[in-house]
């Protein structure tokens, strides 16, 4: 390595370092607040990465889940603790517990608390959003280390995925235009087998599920701050970024099903390509901003 590249990484790694320093004193200071302020809690997960000592404190903020009072923290937070101790006590008695991987007792004791478990058999009460339930839990419990932080942001990181669910026709269009501008002959190929088909339920459960499962949860959980910020479109660059990263090898398949398992393996351990969506996002924000 020369001189003048060695400078140039020493600056570079220096200023991430300056700018990382910025950041976490500037969510230091947002978190100390009396009244937390909710639009700058969501507007920092929109233009920073979370760092991962305040993930599920400032999620569980964001979300409603622990108050915006400070004063009133450790009170709502010994309650939620009830709460779960409460449900996870039930579904003990019930014999639902019993040799179950955690993400899995964790439902039951949300169909508990949702009047949906019959006789105490989490399988009959399964319907087809239950698995993006369990998948996000399953997810977070790679994330968190306290379970009763997994239980309640799985919980509230299910309701923005509802919302994910109801604007899914337009973010499969508004993904359809994007990629077509950005690579048509790929935009075609993905066409021709089927992606965007109105029956297949694929690119929707990708987004429904913010790509749990697909991406690397250490890694996915940049997307998921943006997600919990406001920013829905943030699944949309998400997946063209995926299937860019996959263009050589997706242009040579003849299946959709191939594709699949293709963009499924993907997990991006280093982070490339889920930093590329992170900043295809905000340069997308900057351009409507301008316009408008």
């Amino acid at each position: 390595m020369n001189t003048d590249e060695r400078n140039f990484r020493s600056s570079y790694y220096e200023k991430c370092l300056i700018n990382s320093v910025e950041e976490k004193k500037s969510l230091n200071k947002l978190l100390q607040d009396d009244v937390r302020n909710l639009n700058k809690l969501k507007q920092f997960c929109m233009n920073y990465t979370v760092p991962n000592i305040h993930r599920s404190y400032l999620w569980a903020l964001v979300m409603g889940i622990l108050p915006l009072h400070k004063a009133s923290t450790a009170y709502i937070r010994d309650q939620r603790r009830e709460v779960y101790e409460d449900l996870l006590r039930a579904v003990t008695v019930l014999q639902c517990a019993a040799q179950k991987e955690k993400e899995l007792v964790m439902h039951t004791m949300w169909l508990l608390e949702s009047n949906r478990l019959w006789h105490g058999n989490a399988s009959a009460s399964l319907q087809a959003d239950d698995t993006h339930f369990i998948e996000i839990v399953r997810t977070l419990l790679q994330i968190f280390n306290d379970d009763v932080d997994t239980y309640w942001i799985a919980k509230g990181f299910y309701k923005y995925t509802r919302e994910l669910k109801k604007e899914c026709s337009k973010l499969k269009e508004q993904t359809q235009m994007l990629l077509k501008r950005e690579d048509h002959p790929l935009f075609i190929h993905l066409e021709e087998l089927g992606m965007f088909d109105s029956n297949s339920t694929l690119l929707e459960n990708w987004f429904i599920t913010c790509f749990a499962g697909v991406i690397c949860e250490t890694v996915l959980v940049k997307i998921w701050d943006k997600v919990c910020g406001g920013s829905r479109k943030i699944v949309v660059f998400l997946f063209i970024e995926i299937v860019k990263d996959l263009r050589s090898l997706i242009l040579q398949q003849k299946s959709l099903a191939v594709v699949k398992r293709l963009i499924e393996g993907v997990k991006d351990l280093d982070g490339v390509i889920v930093n590329k969506a992170i900043k295809s996002l905000q340069i997308n924000n900057s351009e409507v901003e301008y316009t408008h």
